[in-house]
């Protein structure tokens, strides 16, 4: 049986592929595509991403580890019943839905924000923590919902306070003392408290500095807990960019030996708060959950200098973006249709071209 062919053109990642005869039996042409050498090519692994790999789903994070507290268990009838009561309620307010109409009403913000912190803030707050990649340096992809709000705030001056979200920024200066952490916890359960850097190592690249760790705290009193690590205010380096500070607020089961963990007082030897997140977790995990989560960005500011010269005794590090030379094809002899700065590409002098004629 004769072959039919035709002529085409295939294209691949690097191009288009000459015209070729090609087969018009799919075996056949199979066989010839994988011979193609444009298809070798885009088989070979390169650093960069390919096409299909920018468009590739992500892992769903239900399918990841959960090491946190379990969902509460709460009766989806009840709050049906108590969602039409309340829309039933407001109905019936004629105040309300004339303040409502004129544009005079008044919405309690704190109120908002605890039926935030009870319904979908947890979520909000994890979906967050995926995005800054904070499950995936501390937990090595592990994840957990944080399902006991956690507040902390810097205190600056005798009234101010900075508070910590998920992601705002927060400099040094603000950051210089503990700040004033406060969560909902109940009578005679215990609990750790831990603020570490991701970023901030200046040795190991997959290492953490541990800023402030306090274990079995009794209740919401932190000041009563024991203060394993004390306290030491951030100090990214200069040019380093942005660090991600985490609080991690872990609940235990029952009254842990931290011995191991213990840092001297005060600690300002930067190998000794070398701290790995997972590890830590790893070796308590069979009597402590994940439970809460507040982080924050930090970036060098002038007392970061009194940080590394005062406290840490050691020369300030600096870093800077050395950018590579810049790409500039093989000179043309006849340039035509380039303006005479061109020349100034190829010149060994800094001096311009342009302007001298």
């Amino acid at each position: 049986e004769s072959e039919h062919v035709f002529r085409s053109a295939f294209w691949g990642r690097e191009g288009a592929v000459p015209s070729q005869v090609l087969p018009r039996s799919l075996d056949v042409l199979s066989g010839w595509l994988a011979q193609s050498p444009c298809l070798q090519e885009a088989r070979k692994p390169h650093w960069w991403r390919t096409y299909r790999e920018h468009f590739v789903e992500e892992s769903d994070p239900k399918d990841k580890i959960d090491i946190g507290l379990p969902p509460p268990k709460v009766c989806r009838a009840h709050q049906l019943l108590e969602r039409k009561r309340v829309l039933r309620e407001l109905r019936a307010n004629s105040e309300e839905e004339r303040a409502a109409r004129l544009r005079t009403a008044r919405i309690p913000l704190e109120a908002v924000r605890a039926e935030w912190e009870k319904t979908c803030g947890p979520y909000h707050k994890q979906r967050l923590a995926e995005y800054y990649g904070l499950y995936r340096d501390l937990f090595r992809g592990a994840t957990f919902v944080p399902r006991v709000p956690l507040h902390v705030a810097y205190a600056v001056g005798d009234d101010d306070l900075v508070p910590v979200y998920h992601g705002n920024e927060v400099t040094p200066t603000e950051a210089a003392q503990a700040p004033e952490v406060t969560y909902e916890a109940d009578k005679g359960s215990m609990w750790t408290l831990l603020l570490t850097n991701l970023d901030g190592h200046l040795l190991e690249p997959d290492a953490e500095y541990v800023h402030w760790l306090v274990t079995n705290i009794p209740g919401n009193s932190v000041a009563e807990g024991q203060e394993t690590c004390p306290y030491l205010p951030p100090f990214p380096a200069r040019g380093s960019g942005f660090h991600r500070f985490a609080f991690l607020l872990f609940k235990q089961d029952k009254p842990i030996d931290f011995s191991g963990d213990t840092r001297p007082s005060p600690c300002y030897q930067l190998a000794q708060r070398t701290f790995h997140t997972f590890d830590f977790y790893k070796k308590h995990q069979e009597a402590m959950t994940p439970a809460g989560l507040a982080f924050f960005q930090c970036r060098w500011d002038d007392s970061v200098t009194h940080i590394f010269h005062q406290l840490l005794d050691m020369q300030e590090p600096v870093f800077e973006f050395v950018r590579p030379p810049s790409y500039h094809p093989k000179q043309k002899r006849f340039p035509h249709r380039q303006p005479l700065r061109y020349l100034d590409r190829y010149r060994d002098s800094h001096e311009p071209t342009y302007g001298i004629y």
